[in-house]
């Protein structure tokens, strides 16, 4: 189960920047047939950030994502620096778009997101005992953000009002650590 059963007989890279890699490869598949393959390689990790407050709330964050053609309301996240923690990234994202400061985190769930071309991986964190402070976000991000009941983030993820995936797993994580006894909320 764990040997390739493809065969790779040439590749090119097709596209570069600082944040992916676009690999065109030559392949045998499974099955024996010649075809090719892309794969987008992520240079960083995506971090999601589910932050809860005391009180359980949570801090959604809303803005138009280019890629989609689309409003999406979203967890705390973004890219991970490969050179440091993953933790670190996750409390610089959460600072950067909420202004919160977190003195506890717990690492929830790791992910690849669409395996079937990319290999980007994720990690979300749950960020308690808040602190607000100043956001600042980066200049490409034009964001709204809002404090909500978890329960309220939860049913906009039943509802299909949040659809993206590190938001959908890491509410969902949450709620099923609720439903089983293991996290409380205020």
């Amino acid at each position: 189960m764990n040997e390739n059963p493809w065969t790779i007989l040439g590749e090119r890279a097709v596209y570069d920047n600082k944040w992916i890699r676009v690999t065109e490869y030559d392949v045998v598949n499974p099955s024996g047939g010649k075809g090719i393959y892309g794969k987008v390689h992520f240079k960083g990790l995506a971090i999601g950030v589910l932050p809860l407050d005391e009180e359980g709330y949570t801090w959604l964050v809303g803005q138009y994502r280019f890629t989609l053609d689309q409003y999406s309301w979203e967890i705390p996240e973004g890219g991970g620096n490969p050179d440091e923690p993953p933790v670190e990234s996750a409390k610089r994202e959460l600072r950067e778009e909420t202004g919160l400061v977190a003195k506890e985190w717990t690492h929830l769930l790791d992910m690849h997101l669409s395996n079937s071309v990319s290999d980007e991986k994720a990690m979300v964190y749950l960020a308690r005992g808040l602190e607000q402070r100043e956001a600042m976000p980066e200049e490409t991000e034009q964001l709204v953000v809002k404090r909500v009941h978890f329960e309220e983030a939860w049913q906009m993820v039943e509802r299909g009002e949040i659809t993206d995936s590190m938001s959908v797993a890491g509410i969902q994580r949450v709620k099923l650590l609720v439903l089983g006894g293991k996290l409380s909320i205020g």
